[in-house]
C-alpha cells in the first residue's frame, strides 16, 4: 500500500515549465489550493504492508504515536488517532478548515477543544484527541471509523475507516514493534548543527514523550545523544521517532540493535563493526 497526499477533485492540468524543470501535473489537494506534487525523496514505512508519506506527514505521524504511548494508550488507539488525522489532515496541521476548524484533528474553538494556538500544537491536538477517546466505553472493540466518529462527529462518519489499513502500518512501526522500519532520506545542508542540532533533538524528545520516557536521554559532548532503553520495542520506538524528525534537524545518523540509519541514502544498514550490536539505548550523531 502507498499514500501519498489524495486529491478529491480529480483535476489535473499540465503546466510547462521553463528550462530543466521540465514537465509537471499539478493536481488540487483536498482543501482546495493548487499545489506540485512533493519532488525529491520521501519516506517510505514497512511493517506488514508499505506506507510512504512525506517529510511532515511521517513527523506529524511519529508525534501522535508519542503522545498516544505516554498517555499509556494501546497500539488501537494510535491506530485510531493517525486514521482520524488521515481523513481530516492528511496529516498536515492545517491552518483552516470547515467553519473553525484547525489542525491535524480539524478540531474546533467554538465546540470546546481549545484555543487555535491551543489547537495549532500537534501535541496538544493529539493528547486531546486520545483524553476524548479514552471515554468512548469499548472502543478497542469498535471498528475504526466508529471509534473516531464518536470523537469526531464528522458529517461523514465512514470516511475513517479507509485509512484504516495504513494507519495499522504505521502504529506498527512508531510503537516499535518492527525493526528498522522506518527510513527517510535527507539531503542538503542541516537545518542545525553540532550541539544546537543535539540539544534541540533532545528538548523535541521531551516535548513529545513526556518526561518521564526519555529522561536518560542525555547529549554527547561530541554532537549528538543517547537515550537508554530497557527493551527492543522502546529502542526501536525511539529510532523510529529520530529517523521520523531528522528532516527538521542535524541529524546524520542512528543507532540500535546490529542497524544504523544515514541521511543521505535514508536506509537502515547492518552493522558488523563497532563492537556490534547496541540494545541498551539509541544512538543518535548529527552533523558537525
Amino acid at each position: 500500500m502507498r499514500v501519498r497526499k489524495k486529491p478529491i477533485v480529480a483535476a489535473l492540468a499540465i503546466v510547462a515549465l521553463v528550462g530543466a524543470l521540465g514537465v509537471f501535473v499539478v493536481v488540487r489537494t483536498f482543501s482546495g489550493g493548487l499545489k506540485l506534487p512533493t519532488i525529491g525523496p520521501e519516506c517510505t514505512v514497512r511493517a506488514d504492508g508499505e506506507v510512504t508519506l512525506d517529510y511532515v506527514q511521517m513527523a506529524n505521524a511519529a508525534t501522535i504515536t508519542a503522545v498516544g504511548l505516554r498517555k499509556g494508550m494501546p497500539e488501537r488507539a494510535v491506530v485510531i488517532a493517525l486514521a482520524t488525522a488521515f481523513q481530516e489532515s492528511k496529516l498536515e496541521n492545517l491552518d483552516d478548515g470547515d467553519r473553525d476548524s484547525v489542525g491535524l484533528f480539524q478540531q474546533r474553538p467554538s465546540q470546546g477543544w481549545g484555543t487555535i494556538e491551543q489547537i495549532k500544537d500537534p501535541r496538544y491536538a493529539a493528547d486531546k484527541f486520545y483524553s476524548s477517546l479514552k471515554k468512548v466505553k469499548g472502543y478497542q472493540k469498535m471498528r475504526v471509523t466508529d471509534a473516531a466518529q464518536k470523537v469526531q462527529r464528522s458529517a461523514y462518519p465512514n470516511a475513517y475507516e479507509k485509512w484504516a489499513d495504513e494507519s495499522a502500518v504505521l502504529a506498527r512501526a512508531l510503537t516499535g514493534r518492527a525493526t528498522s522500519a522506518v527510513e527517510c532520506s535527507v539531503s542538503g545542508s542541516p537545518v542545525l548543527r553540532g550541539t544546537a542540532a543535539a540539544a534541540a533533538l533532545i528538548q523535541s524528545l521531551r516535548l513529545d514523550w513526556g518526561k518521564g520516557l526519555p529522561e536518560s536521554a542525555t547529549a554527547k559532548q561530541d554532537g549528538g545523544l543517547t537515550v537508554k532503553v530497557s527493551n527492543a520495542s522502546s529502542g526501536w520506538r525511539y529510532a523510529h521517532w529520530l529517523v521520523a524528525h531528522a528532516s527538521a534537524t542535524g541529524l546524520e545518523r542512528v543507532r540500535f540493535g546490529d542497524r544504523e540509519w544515514h541521511a543521505p541514502d535514508g536506509r537502515w544498514q547492518a552493522v558488523t563493526a563497532d563492537g556490534g550490536a547496541v540494545t541498551d539505548r539509541v544512538v543518535a550523531e548529527v552533523f558537525s
